[in-house]
């Protein structure tokens, strides 16, 4: 059987997040990619300079023309924006009962940009996060979800413990905004912590980390992979992603989703060496 994965986000006409990376991720993994885009966002490495959002009846559509037809094995929410859009796709994933749903909650482009709107902040908390298997926060989104300042480890279990609350079943709060050498990525299962370390990549070409990690643990859920070893998986494959990162454009350069392939895309030749 082909194992199939939906993405739900804004498309980035930069190619390096939203549904762009989603898809070169679930390619990457050997999953076939589907897409319901929410949004249409100018964009490039430096910032986002426009977005225009999808009708929300357009994009329950889209899920339900997939759903309907090819099937959907696991899903991913990204950049959402509005309430109406919001409520539109958690409509949708109850309807046609769709399952392995990981909920990346957007809010702020890597260059800072604001990509969900205020009011939407709290459909998107009473609404979709109950819906989730996986929700996949950073540091910022943390705090914003759980309004508290998080400076640490043990600040970082707390808003976990406050997250899973909500009602997702498995919490991963990345920890690459805090300071340190090593990097911690603190899980929550509902009964225990696992802690996922890597080392700090000195690079500034990290575009669509967020997009692309959420996609990779959705890839391996539609294969079958536990919750816990997704994750795991998707945490090494994000690695090799900024570490082969792409220096492109004048801003925070895209990952190279490819590094995984026997052709992969490097600084702008084509490496065959693996």
């Amino acid at each position: 059987m082909i194992a199939k994965a939906l993405t739900i986000a804004g498309s980035d006409s930069g190619g390096g997040a939203g549904i762009q990376a989603d898809l070169k991720t679930f390619t990457a993994l050997g999953v076939y990619g589907m897409s319901a885009i929410t949004a249409i966002t100018v964009q490039n490495t430096v910032g986002v300079f426009g977005v225009h959002p999808v009708p929300p009846d357009i994009v329950y559509g889209q899920i339900k023309a997939v759903a309907e037809d090819i099937g959907v094995d696991a899903l991913k929410t990204g950049m959402l924006f509005s309430q109406e859009i919001i409520q539109a796709v958690s409509q949708a994933i109850k309807d046609f009962k769709l399952n392995n749903l990981v909920v990346d909650p957007v809010m702020i482009a890597k260059s800072g940009d604001p990509l969900l709107k205020e009011s939407a902040r709290k459909t998107l908390i009473e609404k979709l996060l109950p819906l989730a298997l996986i929700v996949t926060p950073n540091i910022p989104e943390a705090e914003d979800i759980c309004k508290m300042e998080i400076k640490s480890i043990e600040d970082m279990e707390k808003a976990c413990k406050i997250i899973h609350s909500l009602g997702s079943k498995y919490i991963v709060l990345k920890g690459g905004h805090l300071e340190g050498d090593v990097k911690v990525d603190v899980i929550y299962d509902g009964k225990e912590f696992h802690y996922l370390k890597a080392k700090s990549i000195p690079t500034k070409n990290t575009h669509g980390t967020g997009c692309t990690f959420s996609a990779a643990i959705t890839s391996f859920l539609a294969k079958g992979e536990s919750p816990i070893d997704a994750i795991k998986k998707a945490r090494e494959y994000i690695q090799g992603a900024i570490e082969n990162s792409l220096s492109l454009g004048k801003g925070h350069g895209p990952l190279n989703h490819t590094w995984n392939l026997p052709v992969s895309f490097s600084n702008n030749r084509v490496n065959t060496s693996k």
